[in-house]
């Protein structure tokens, strides 16, 4: 099942994300190893297929198993692995059931739009984020369509009519159809204010009041500093923040300084929400999240099976709650869409925008050390290409 090809296949379509995670990653290289990993798509068969999409998802995802540590679920490792390739292997599979090129091109296509239990990282166009190749959708149909087209000619023995073809599209395609981003950064004198925090280490409440304090003496220096704006990263402050009265006065005085905006957990009438706040000018605006993580913030189940999972395996615990529409802040007459961690990289958070820049903060060590941070990276440059945008990109353990 595992052969050579599927082996290359699965590894030319994920060393991308492995040449940036080792600062290694060049246009050129990207552009030919991708495109010779979808070339070997067309060339697989069903068995090969299914373990082309186990192995690749597996090289995206294996990172995701982490954050069971956290839940002394460290034994469910080896079948989330299992479970993740599992679900990525039936879908490529299904590409082969019908020997067709046309078939396999629509097929791969179609695959770029499905995410299972809303989990959209596998994005099958973002390989040539970093290429001399767009990655619209009217790009990755030309790749698929070219790819295609090439195995079409070797099959008719006019392999070196097809690979000038080939080469000659895919170069009008690099020319006409590369997105120009005219957005630039905000005129405000911004703070983006990375954290190394372990995860363990800020949930800690012995270690609560010198998180706190650090981002108090970091905020003393932004003033200093003469920033307009620092912005913080999600749960950047581990506490319910509207029931820390102290602590809110202690940002709203500073605010009369200095915008802030900083992640932080908000209760509601006994609902939990994963939220940023903005400080500004003696005043408190608050954005509750509104796409939460599959399995992480929300188990995307019916409720039956979404109660026995969290009483299995969560102790209990409730899904976070969500805000009905995304928040845009104002600070300082200018408008900056909010997005927390994961819906920064969903299509949901940037609805009916009326700015150029987003403000994304996460919290990435649920997953580190791992290629995580370097994976979202990348999916929040495909969506400020997607939607040509300037994103503020905010991370603890980036």
């Amino acid at each position: 099942m595992f052969t050579t090809k599927s082996i290359i296949s699965s590894i030319s379509l994920s060393l991308f994300i492995y040449l940036e995670y080792f600062n290694l990653s060049n246009i050129l290289i990207n552009t030919i190893i991708s495109l010779y990993g979808f070339y070997l798509l067309f060339t697989l068969n069903k068995k090969e297929l299914f373990s082309t999409g186990f192995l690749t998802s597996i090289l995206w995802f294996w990172w995701i198993s982490y954050s069971f540590i956290y839940y002394d679920l460290t034994y469910l490792i080896p079948l989330v692995l299992i479970g993740i390739g599992t679900i990525y292997g039936i879908l490529f599979y299904f590409a082969g059931v019908i020997d067709s090129l046309l078939f396999r091109v629509i097929y791969f296509f179609s695959l770029s739009f499905i995410n299972p239990f809303n989990f959209n990282w596998f994005k099958l166009e973002l390989p040539f984020i970093n290429s001399y190749l767009g990655t619209s959708k009217i790009d990755f149909f030309i790749i698929l369509a070219s790819s295609a087209m090439l195995i079409y000619f070797q099959k008719q023995n006019k392999f070196k009519a097809g690979i000038i073809l080939y080469i000659i599209g895919l170069t009008i395609l690099s020319i006409i159809n590369k997105p120009i981003l005219n957005t630039v950064p905000s005129e405000l004198n911004i703070l983006i204010q990375n954290t190394n925090i372990s995860q363990k280490e800020k949930w800690n409440k012995n270690n609560r009041n010198k998180i706190l304090n650090e981002n108090f003496n970091n905020i003393e220096n932004a003033i200093n500093s003469n920033y307009d704006l620092i912005i913080f990263p999600e749960t950047s402050f581990p506490i319910v923040l509207n029931h820390q009265k102290k602590i809110e006065e202690k940002l709203l005085k500073y605010s009369k300084n200095i915008s802030i905006v900083l992640g932080a957990l908000y209760e509601k009438d006994k609902l939990l929400y994963n939220s940023s706040y903005l400080f500004q000018d003696g005043i408190i605006t608050v954005a509750n999240k509104v796409v939460l993580v599959p399995f992480g913030e929300a188990v995307p189940l019916p409720e039956v099976l979404r109660d026995i999972i969290n009483n299995t395996f969560y102790n209990g615990a409730k899904d976070y709650e969500t805000a009905e529409k995304p928040t845009t802040f104002n600070i300082k007459d200018i408008k900056f869409r909010n997005a927390i961690c994961y819906e920064a990289t969903t299509d949901e958070i940037y609805k009916n925008l009326d700015t150029s820049y987003v403000i994304a903060i996460s919290n990435n060590a649920w997953f580190t050390p791992s290629i995580q941070p370097t994976l979202q990276d990348l999916l929040i440059k495909y969506y400020s290409s997607k939607y040509n945008l300037y994103i503020y990109s905010v991370t603890n353990q980036y």
